[in-house]
């Protein structure tokens, strides 16, 4: 399912949103610069789960070392269609996120969404000496907090790859539930075809990312009708 566009105009310029697809265009660009050097520069800053989860491999890299890749390799792609289907995601959804939460709130909590989908990774594939990039991960917490913040908003999608249509407009938790059901679907499934494999697309890290947003904007919603409907020194907490 490819959303092409939804019914929710942003009442601010994304700056946020627009500045996270510049960059992964720019890395992309560095990426392309690298030649051969590429792979050692993704071992290096993308999400090895061994060098987390295997105390020997662990060792040889300091604390920094170790940190540098969660937020590295969500600016990491793995060719044209992975960064544009990516960013394609990012903007359609997430505007209207960041237009909710205000924008440094969506640049931590974009940034949180992807280092909670590459700790559920680890966590699911913890012999795997590939490296993990990509913004999926951080994209679906974007995708989870629309769905909790615009759950009746309209999303026009199409499905590959029948790019000229038909052409479907369904509500946004109807597409966002969906997609999620897919991403475990097929998560659940690599786990009993190929536990701990090595390579394809990181589902759990989209099922982390998915539920971490859908849960942080769901105490968000609920903090914000609550201000709505009381005054400050009424507040519950």
């Amino acid at each position: 399912m490819l959303p092409l566009r939804d019914n929710i105009p942003s009442r601010r310029f994304p700056i946020v949103t627009v500045t996270l697809i510049a960059l992964n265009v720019v890395a992309f660009v560095w990426e392309l610069s690298l030649g051969r050097r590429l792979q050692d520069a993704l071992l290096l800053l993308g999400i090895v789960p061994v060098r987390y989860t295997v105390s020997e491999i662990a060792d040889l890299f300091s604390w920094p070392e170790q940190l540098w890749p969660f937020l590295t390799s969500m600016f990491l792609h793995g060719g044209w269609t992975h960064l544009l289907g990516n960013m394609w995601t990012l903007w359609i959804f997430g505007d209207n996120v960041e237009d909710r939460l205000g924008h440094l709130r969506f640049l931590v909590f974009y940034l949180c969404g992807g280092v909670a989908a590459a700790l559920l990774h680890i966590f699911t594939n913890a012999t795997s000496p590939v490296p993990t990039i990509g913004a999926s991960g951080a994209i679906a917490a974007v995708m989870g907090g629309y769905f909790r913040l615009y759950p009746h908003a309209r999303v026009e999608m199409v499905i590959p790859p029948f790019f000229l249509g038909p052409y479907f407009v369904v509500p946004a938790v109807v597409f966002l539930g969906w997609w999620f059901i897919l991403q475990f679907f097929n998560g659940t499934l690599s786990l009993l075809s190929q536990p701990d494999a090595a390579g394809g697309i990181a589902w759990w890290a989209h099922i982390g990312g998915f539920v971490f947003g859908a849960m942080l904007c769901s105490v968000i919603k609920v903090k914000q009708f609550y201000r709505r409907h009381y005054q400050d020194d009424e507040m519950p907490w």
